[in-house]
């Protein structure tokens, strides 16, 4: 599954989704993790009402099963939710990517909770729709 980080540095988990200027993506299975590319973003980022700029994030994050972020409004999240992407909020800016990855992988291979069954399913799912 792909899993992608807001990040303002590639190491940490310390960006709100509609205002972070760089997305990595990941490859995570119970085999472990690979890292598959950053997206960047430009312009005017901060809060200011305009749900236009979600546009080309949600898109970035399309095929993702999870997004993790420091933060995220509603209608960021009902977006994503809505294109069967679960958006997770990090416990802290301090959340580093690779300990996420590593819990991931060991999740994976033992017993993952319910809700990560689910989003599992729906992308299992979306993608045999898609071809």
């Amino acid at each position: 599954m792909k899993v992608a980080f807001a990040t303002s540095d590639n190491v940490h988990i310390n960006s709100h989704f509609g205002w972070a200027k760089n997305i990595d993506v990941y490859d995570v299975s119970p085999e472990g993790y690979n890292f598959l590319s950053t997206v960047t973003f430009d312009g005017n980022l901060k809060e200011d009402g305009d749900e236009d700029k979600l546009v080309p994030k949600v898109e970035a994050v399309i095929d993702c099963t999870l997004v993790y972020v420091s933060a995220i409004g509603g209608g960021a999240a009902a977006r994503l939710i809505n294109k069967r992407v679960t958006p997770i909020k990090s416990r802290s800016e301090e959340d580093e990517i690779t300990q996420v990855l590593e819990h991931l992988v060991k999740t994976l291979k033992g017993n993952p909770p319910p809700w990560l069954r689910k989003a599992i399913q729906q992308d299992k799912v979306t993608n045999f729709v898609e071809e």
